[in-house]
């Protein structure tokens, strides 16, 4: 599963954790079946956060691992292809690499 192509982007968004409250997160990359966060601080192993991403909007996500700053989530469910395809375009960091409308 570790070995899903990965993809960068830039999105900061609030996630529902269930003792801490809203919590935002910077998320670096995506697969369909999980993301990676470089803001980590507050966040555990085993933590469950309710994320809304565009096109796909609200998922659950489970904290795999985290090291140093960074966090490692699971989502509850592979994210679908075409969904996933959107997602990327509209998130990807670099401008130049999105598709022209």
């Amino acid at each position: 599963m570790r070995r899903a192509g990965r993809h960068p982007v830039e999105l900061k968004t609030i996630v529902e954790h269930r003792e801490r409250g809203d919590i935002l997160l910077h998320v670096v990359n995506i697969s369909v079946q999980g993301f990676m966060i470089d803001n980590a601080e507050t966040l555990n192993r085993g933590d469950r956060v309710l994320l809304r991403l565009p096109v796909v909007g609200r998922i659950e996500a489970y904290c795999m691992w985290t090291k140093d700053n960074r966090a490692g989530f699971q989502f509850e469910r592979l994210l679908r292809s075409d969904d996933y395809s959107r997602l990327v375009e509209q998130t990807q960091p670099n401008p130049n690499l999105r598709r022209a409308r």
